[in-house]
């Protein structure tokens, strides 16, 4: 199917299923998708193997002063956004630079658009490192992936790159003390011939409770909604969706439901 690429460091804003009004950064590439997980449901398609040009990724500089450009027009125009979002072309906090980027845009939010919240929508790959852990800690909407409490349904589903064992990011996401949101795509289908659905009860048992041992503010789960780079994919309907939200509710969290 086809997917597609954020050409922009500062794009939008869209109206999010999740977030509101959307005001998105990049901090990857605008040619190329560089991620530490390769999701087979990724609205970005696949993560190369090999880039056939140098890939470089937007300066602290660009990112403020394109930031700081787009949030006074918004101010000019009065449609300040609900909601200034990392997302982009993989994942967020692979940028070496993001612990000071999250400080300048803070900063900016504070003096341009003070009612918006800040969002990173992140696969939790890189929770060990320090700064990035930090930084998470100052934002409003720290949301972190967590596809399944299985290591096997992970690889298969998330397809991470390189070092990955799921019970450190589990670990990780614990150390947040609650301040955290956790998010979850279902869906079922098949990948290179084995079969996935981490809505079974096997998987939404032991998922329900790794939340209650993480504690998060909130979890949000959602299924696909755009192409994605697998043709053998089920979009999971809003009904099952909303059977699971309901044991989550029972577990004491609240959770919002994107079908």
């Amino acid at each position: 199917m086809a997917t597609f690429l954020f050409d922009e460091i500062i794009f939008g804003p869209v109206e999010s299923r999740r977030l509101g009004v959307s005001l998105g950064i990049n901090l990857l590439p605008t040619t190329a998708k560089v991620c530490s997980f390769d999701c087979i449901y990724c609205e970005c398609g696949f993560t190369p193997k090999a880039y056939e040009e140098k890939v470089t990724l937007p300066t602290r500089e660009e990112v403020r002063e394109k930031l700081e450009a787009k949030l006074l027009e918004m101010g000019e125009e009065k449609r300040l956004p609900d909601v200034i979002t990392f997302a982009g072309n993989g994942e967020p906090t692979l940028h070496k630079e993001f612990a000071g980027i999250i400080d300048d845009t803070i900063e900016l939010r504070d003096k341009l658009a003070p009612k918006a919240r800040i969002a990173v929508l992140s696969n939790a790959t890189m929770l060990h490192r320090k700064p990035v852990f930090d930084a998470l800690l100052k934002i409003k909407d720290n949301i972190q992936k967590l596809d399944s409490a299985f290591e096997e349904t992970v690889r298969i589903l998330d397809c991470p790159k390189g070092d990955f064992d799921l019970q450190k990011t589990i670990e990780q996401l614990i150390a947040f003390n609650g301040k955290v949101i956790i998010q979850t795509m279902f869906v079922r289908g098949s990948f290179k011939g084995q079969s996935l659905d981490n809505t079974t009860e096997k998987e939404v048992s032991a998922w329900l409770e790794l939340l209650k041992k993480i504690n998060p503010l909130q979890v949000m789960i959602y299924t696909i909604a755009r192409d994605t780079p697998v043709e053998t994919l089920e979009k999971i309907p809003l009904e099952e969706l909303n059977l699971i939200a309901d044991r989550v509710r029972e577990a004491g969290f609240e959770v919002q439901v994107s079908g």
